[in-house]
């Protein structure tokens, strides 16, 4: 998926529709910055936003991913290159979510270690010390929060009996008992309880 010809194909259809940057953010109520981004193959419109972008520059999703109108007799062969050029993308993108969960994870037990330590040792008043470990534990409770979403949203949980892959629950992944990625969670298809694996491909 070239995202600098699919960057100049979005431009070349708003500019055929006779469209600026900045009205075709309000139209799609977002910021001309995001527009500029795509048209440079910095980024990719957000999924929730394709359909509508695709309807008003009068494109298929096909298109857009292909950087180009595609020929009928084309189309399957080049949709399914663009669903396997999105999954390598999530993929990507998963496993660099992962990394960010283990840095957000470590940063903020340093912090909050390292703040207890203090409050512990060092010759201050009580206040200071309850204000310090505080100042520990709201980085930590808000980093182990989102660590837990990235580890949800991340890739798959595949079931240890039936091998189905899903995405589960917030809910589920905080009350699973768990060692590192893999959590003892009941399998929504065949609906046994059993040790998941974290995957990162469907």
């Amino acid at each position: 998926m070239d995202q600098i010809k699919i960057g100049k194909f979005i431009s070349s259809k708003r500019k055929e529709k006779k469209l600026t940057q900045q009205k075709l953010a309000e139209i799609l109520n977002i910021t001309d910055r995001s527009i500029s981004k795509w048209e440079n193959g910095i980024s990719l419109p957000d999924a929730s936003i394709m359909p509508e972008l695709c309807k008003i520059l009068n494109i298929t999703i096909n298109d857009l991913f292909s950087g180009e109108v595609v020929d009928m007799k084309d189309n399957e062969k080049k949709l399914e290159e663009n669903l396997l050029a999105m999954t390598k993308i999530k993929e990507q993108r998963d496993k660099e979510l992962l990394s960010m969960e283990i840095f957000i994870g470590v940063t903020v037990s340093i912090i909050l270690l390292t703040c207890v330590f203090i409050a512990s040792f060092a010759s201050i008043p009580n206040w200071s010390r309850i204000a310090l470990i505080l100042i520990g534990v709201i980085p930590f409770v808000i980093g182990i929060y989102y660590s837990i979403k990235i580890e949800q949203i991340a890739g798959y949980y595949e079931c240890d009996n039936c091998h189905y892959k899903y995405v589960p629950t917030y809910k589920s992944v905080l009350m699973a008992p768990h060692f590192w990625r893999t959590r003892n969670m009941t399998c929504p298809k065949c609906g046994k309880k059993t040790w998941h694996k974290k995957t990162l491909n469907k």
